[in-house]
């Protein structure tokens, strides 16, 4: 997943980075690579941080504008502080840079992860990556969590419990979200 969530920042970089006077050309690589690790970073926040149901339902492309721009932010404010410490680029700029970027990057990694003739990634890649929990059918998972169509905290937290999906509260995602929110 890396590896095509780095080609989609080259591809759309050009300029909020390469043409930028701000960040020498020089250093064009270097911010490339602080967008991309801030990018696979800050999903990794979002599930680990309480955001787990808005990335889950972004990734599955069932999220509203509201999970989406809290998801998006939160990647937003992870980008800026990677290039601010890495390059030491001035808040502004960092912000600029991410405010440009984020949001066409996560757009297209969602939509690779939804077409079914692309196979670079997908949900269970995404939601591993972020999650470290590699190797989980997450699909599955949110599809069995889903009462009414679309995932939401009552979703996961009937999850948790173990309650109509046909799993323990302590395996699979009911048993993770438990140690994300102290029930483990």
């Amino acid at each position: 997943m890396l590896e095509t969530l780095m080609n989609l920042v080259r591809q759309q970089s050009g300029d909020a980075i390469v043409n930028n006077p701000a960040i020498p050309n020089q250093q064009n690589e270097d911010a490339m690579q602080a967008v991309s690790n801030g990018i696979l970073g800050g999903l990794q926040q979002q599930a680990q941080g309480g955001g787990l149901g808005n990335l889950l339902s972004m990734v599955m492309g069932q999220g509203g504008h509201e999970q989406q721009s809290a998801v998006t932010q939160g990647v937003q404010q992870n980008v800026q502080q990677n290039l601010m410490e890495r390059l030491g680029i001035s808040p502004q700029v960092a912000m600029s840079v991410a405010a440009a970027v984020v949001p066409m990057v996560l757009n297209k990694l969602m939509n690779k992860a939804q077409d079914p003739n692309d196979n670079s990634v997908d949900t269970n890649t995404i939601m591993g990556a972020a999650t470290g929990q590699q190797g989980t059918d997450w699909m599955s998972m949110a599809q069995s969590a889903m009462a009414d169509g679309r995932l939401d905290m009552n979703d996961l937290m009937r999850v948790m419990s173990g309650g109509g999906s046909g799993q323990q509260s302590g395996g699979g995602l009911g048993g993770m979200l438990g140690g994300l929110f102290g029930g483990r």
